[in-house]
């Protein structure tokens, strides 16, 4: 009578390191992964393989080979499975965290403007050379990328009290070739004090049109209740502001404001100091304060900085 070997899986996954090195990491990655998905499976029947239990909520039914892209390179796992479905080993769970993780860098490089090309080299050198990946890989993450980003576009907005909007530019892919787009953000703080990014929209210039679709945008998703706006004095945005939220009180940001201000500061030794007296003045605890500190800081700009006085 042949004698019946009990197979251990932690002394096969042991004996791939012992044998390969870390070169076997990923076979007893593989080996660990299949063993606690099977143990996973039979706590979900409520009984091991051959096991006649009355608590048996169902029964098993084989494997399927599921391949993964890990840390450590491609991988198949032996995914269990059940006759009656509804059963997936957490380990190996849909859309992986590893599998996510990979799909997300592969986003990011390509919207960052790398070629696809460039992206699998640079995955490839952090991967291994055993990493095979595609063009098409790339273009695929990248387009669930975009999939996730418009649903966070398109997401319903509500009331917020307090609207800040700026512009920045950035390289972006457009068109197949790179250029400097002006990327603007609306970030709003709701009325529990908390904030968050409302919306950020692309295009080519800060024109009143295009200003003037991202403030339709905003409301048209719910955006309601807006007691103050706070921007740049820029004049697309004021000229879009007015013709969507006329009756809304404006203010002008005081970042942008000191940062404007150094252009009329001829000696750069004096840039800091005046930096110093406008921040003093904006964080002044009451109006009197202010205008105390304003009229001693035109005192001293009508010599040092006379068109900044002005």
């Amino acid at each position: 009578m042949a004698m019946r070997v009990e197979y251990n899986p932690l002394e096969a996954a042991l004996a791939a390191l012992l044998a390969n090195g870390l070169d076997g990491a990923g076979e007893a990655l593989r080996i660990l992964v299949n063993e606690a998905s099977k143990i996973e499976r039979a706590r979900f029947l409520h009984a091991t393989p051959h096991e006649s239990t009355e608590a048996r909520t169902d029964y098993a039914n084989g494997f399927k080979p599921k391949t993964v892209m890990t840390r450590l390179g491609e991988q198949t796992f032996d995914v269990p499975q059940v006759r009656g479905g509804g059963f997936y080993p957490s380990a190996l769970e849909k859309g992986s965290r590893t599998e996510q993780a990979l799909n997300l860098a592969l986003a990011e490089r390509y919207v960052q403007g790398v070629s696809t090309r460039k992206v699998c080299d640079s995955l490839v050198k952090r991967l291994g050379p055993e990493v095979s990946l595609s063009s098409t890989q790339v273009s695929r993450a990248a387009e669930r990328l975009d999939a996730g980003l418009a649903a966070w576009r398109e997401r319903p907005l509500d009331e917020t009290p307090y609207l800040f909007l700026d512009a920045r530019y950035e390289r972006v892919r457009e068109a197949g070739r790179l250029v400097d787009c002006a990327v603007w953000v609306a970030v709003g703080i709701s009325p529990d004090g908390k904030r968050r990014v409302l919306g950020v929209s692309v295009a080519l210039s800060e024109a009143e049109v295009h200003w003037r679709a991202f403030f339709d945008s905003l409301i048209r998703r719910g955006l309601r209740g807006v007691k103050l706006i706070v921007s740049d004095d820029h004049a697309g945005l004021e000229a879009a502001r007015r013709a969507t939220l006329p009756s809304v009180p404006w203010q002008r940001c005081p970042f942008h404001l000191q940062q404007n201000a150094q252009a009329y500061v001829t000696r750069l030794d004096q840039h800091k100091p005046v930096a110093l007296r406008l921040r003093a003045i904006f964080n002044a605890p009451d109006k009197a304060e202010a205008e105390r500190l304003l009229r001693q800081a035109l005192d001293a700009w009508k010599t040092e900085a006379p068109k900044l006085a002005q």
